[in-house]
């Protein structure tokens, strides 16, 4: 990377914060209770423009946790009719968790970023049942902030007018099919190129980057 370039990194971008776009599908909103049943990530990097794209995917339908609730109007909703069913394929919260993490640790690493933030729309959601299931599989090694996030709620809600993910997607210029919605892994996928575009219209209007104080 030259000189000119050294700025256009996630790391100077984000404070230090790599961010991961988070999507889960679950069998209700109480994350404490009800079942996490399918979760997807991507990753982000950037080019030497300091443009933002997606980068690597990893995509998981899991198991109900011992005890968990399942609402049967949620289940109807993401259209999921037998979450024990061995077709799906599920695996464990744990296995699942494992597997992101080691991903997001690895690029986390190559982009010299001191931590990972996690990015969804109505993030406080996402990252509440991924709390959730931290806690109960006694995962130490989190790589996301505790608490902090980016929503593409709020932020296309500023950028577009529109906090609804499809709405929000159309205006921003994408086609969003609502019968893949609900899907963690297509979810996922709008929300990332929705961030990307945020990030990178933000860019063009001239709001980044901005200099450091030893540069002015």
């Amino acid at each position: 990377m030259t000189v000119e370039n050294e700025t256009h990194t996630l790391k100077k971008r984000f404070r230090g914060y790599f961010p991961v776009v988070i999507d889960v599908e679950t069998a209700g909103f109480n994350a404490k209770t009800d079942a996490l049943l399918e979760i997807c990530a991507i990753t982000l990097k950037m080019d030497d423009n300091g443009e933002l794209h997606p980068a690597s995917v990893v995509h998981y339908h899991i198991e109900p946790f011992e005890g968990a609730n399942l609402e049967q109007e949620a289940l109807d909703f993401i259209g999921i009719r037998d979450p024990f069913s061995p077709l799906r394929g599920a695996v464990s919260e744990q296995e699942a968790l494992k597997e992101i993490y080691k991903l997001i640790r690895k690029e986390q690493k190559q982009a010299d970023c001191s931590r990972a933030i996690v990015v969804a729309h109505n993030a406080q959601f996402d990252h509440s049942f991924v709390s959730a299931a931290n806690e109960r599989n006694k995962l130490k090694r989190v790589p996301f902030h505790p608490f902090a996030t980016f929503d593409t709620a709020t932020l296309s809600g500023l950028a577009y007018g529109q906090t609804v993910l499809a709405k929000a997607c159309k205006a921003a210029g994408m086609e969003f099919d609502n019968k893949e919605a609900h899907s963690a892994l297509y979810d996922t996928q709008q929300t990332a190129e929705l961030f990307c575009r945020i990030v990178n219209k933000w860019k063009a209007l001239g709001g980044w980057p901005l200099l450091d104080d030893s540069e002015t």
